[in-house]
């Protein structure tokens, strides 16, 4: 067994260079298409129906492949969500 010692400056540098790492890795595996249930998690909407008229009203980006299968695109939805974000006083 081997053991290796670090002053507890490196340790935590080292720590920092983990984490940045798998946060760097973790965003690049985010797809660009989710799911209506996904998305209406992300806008935190309950229906259906609300995430429709998002759609419709060209709000956010969506891709049909399949009759019943519509996607959203990630990027619309965090770029509407950031377009109606209030500032506080």
């Amino acid at each position: 067994m081997q053991v290796i010692c670090l002053q507890d400056e490196a340790f935590y540098a080292l720590i920092e260079q983990v984490v940045f790492r798998l946060k760097e890795k973790n965003a690049s595996k985010q797809d660009k298409w989710i799911s209506d249930d996904q998305a209406m998690q992300f806008l935190n909407v309950k229906s259906k129906t609300t995430l429709q008229k998002l759609r419709d009203e060209g709000k956010i980006r969506f891709s049909q492949p399949q009759k019943k299968i519509i996607l959203y695109d990630r990027d619309s939805i965090e770029a509407y969500l950031e377009q109606n974000a209030r500032n506080t006083f």
